[in-house]
């Protein structure tokens, strides 16, 4: 059977290097469906689409809500040409009641363990209009390595580096932070991979250069000591989103090979600056990921945050405007207070102002979240700053394991 998948095209914010990364949702997907489906996948961000090529069953992954416009134009498209579609990933899920409307079929959950029964149904003529498994997280034993041989790798370069290959160690997030949609998509629960499949994962993976997209890695101390003395003797160089501040665990996460994390910055304290440091004194750089428009914040509030990153010297700032996804705790506020402005999916970047703030205009806010990137980089360029990141990690390629971290002295679960 002839699978056409497709991950749509989606506006990357404007004062953002442009790079593309390749998607996980997609491998992902792709490495739970039937042996005996043959994929054709096309990643729009980076090829241009070809609805004319055959294929029996025309699959779209959608990640993002700002994608969702672009994900319904295709669907609508192939529909209308008598094509049949079936729609899924995390921004389906968001939208699954408009979605149902755009294509024949919706898949909302994780696809582990489900997608013989869904192939099934559609050879026999009976695919379902909406198979919904919200909630119902499968074992994540049966998650295998994702299918990156479906990429066509050598378009996720930024001037002519390769870019980082997503992994993912858990999912679900026991955390509850008020603008994430994690808690609907992926449960409370910390929901753990066994650490020998993803070591091994990891291992199999070409690029010595990994993002780890786990929504956090410190969510179980042991866990995550145990993770990190498996993946020392790989070599790999690798991202993740906050990694626990702890002593230990730090001097673990160098010796495994973290390269720099993203770690939440909202307010000017002394706890922010050292916990900052702690990172950089492992060699372990800091992008800073900061939410601008909260209700607790001011104009002047937002300038003393760029000021306070520019004096601690962060490696890299992303600088967003709080944005209420449907199923977060924000949207759930914000809509019964009466301040969303709109609901114009594609607007949807986390670049524009979509709601009325408590402390500020919606001019002012919009003019801050440009003033916050334009005075970050107004000494180095984004540019600039990420290629001082990738320097320091062709250093670190470049260095040899200490011995102590040779894989004959390293064990599962611990050190030798």
């Amino acid at each position: 059977m002839k699978l056409k998948l497709i991950y749509p095209q989606w506006p990357k914010l404007p004062n953002q290097p442009r790079f593309n990364l390749p998607p996980m949702g997609p491998v992902s997907f792709a490495a739970a469906l039937p042996a005996d489906v043959d994929v054709d996948f096309c990643d729009e961000n980076v090829e241009a689409l070809d609805l004319q090529s055959p294929a029996d069953l025309y699959a779209i992954s959608c990640m993002l809500t700002c994608q969702t416009p672009r994900a319904y134009a295709i669907a609508d498209e192939l529909r209308a040409a008598g094509k049949t579609v079936i729609m899924g990933g995390i921004a389906i899920m968001l939208h699954h009641e408009e979605a149902a409307g755009h294509a024949d079929s919706i898949f909302l959950g994780e696809a582990e363990g489900r997608m013989d029964a869904v192939f099934r149904d559609f050879a026999a003529g009976k695919l379902k209009p909406v198979y919904n498994f919200l909630g119902q997280f499968p074992d994540t034993a049966l998650i295998g390595p994702a299918r990156r041989d479906i990429l066509k790798r050598e378009l996720y370069n930024y001037r002519g580096v390769q870019m980082v290959d997503l992994v993912h160690a858990s999912r679900g997030c026991r955390f509850n932070c008020f603008p994430c949609c994690t808690p609907f998509l992926g449960g409370r629960q910390f929901r753990p991979r066994p650490i020998d499949k993803v070591v091994a994962e990891m291992a199999a993976i070409p690029n010595n250069r990994l993002f780890i997209v786990d929504n956090s890695l410190a969510q179980d101390d042991q866990w995550e000591k145990d993770l990190f003395r498996a993946m020392a003797p790989l070599g790999k160089k690798w991202v993740s989103h906050p990694i626990k501040d702890d002593p230990e665990i730090l001097k673990l996460a160098q010796a495994a090979g973290a390269w720099y994390v993203y770690q939440a910055i909202f307010d000017t304290s002394d706890f922010i600056r050292a916990r900052i440091q702690r990172h950089r004194d492992h060699g372990i750089g800091v992008e800073g990921t900061i939410i601008l428009g909260t209700d607790d914040q001011s104009l002047d509030d937002i300038k003393r945050l760029v000021d306070f990153l520019l004096e601690i010297d962060l490696d890299l700032a992303e600088f967003t405007v709080l944005t209420p996804f449907p199923h977060s705790a924000i949207c759930t506020q914000l809509t019964e207070q009466g301040r969303i402005l709109h609901r114009d999916w594609g607007r949807y970047t986390a670049g524009e102002v979509v709601f009325k703030p408590a402390r500020m205009s919606v001019d002012e806010l919009q003019w801050a979240y440009q003033y916050a990137w334009d005075s970050f980089y107004s000494e180095e360029s984004k540019e600039f700053k990420m290629a001082k990141l990738y320097l320091d990690v062709l250093k670190k390629e470049q260095a040899p394991l200490t011995e102590s971290l040779r894989p004959s002295n390293v064990k599962w679960g611990h050190q030798a």
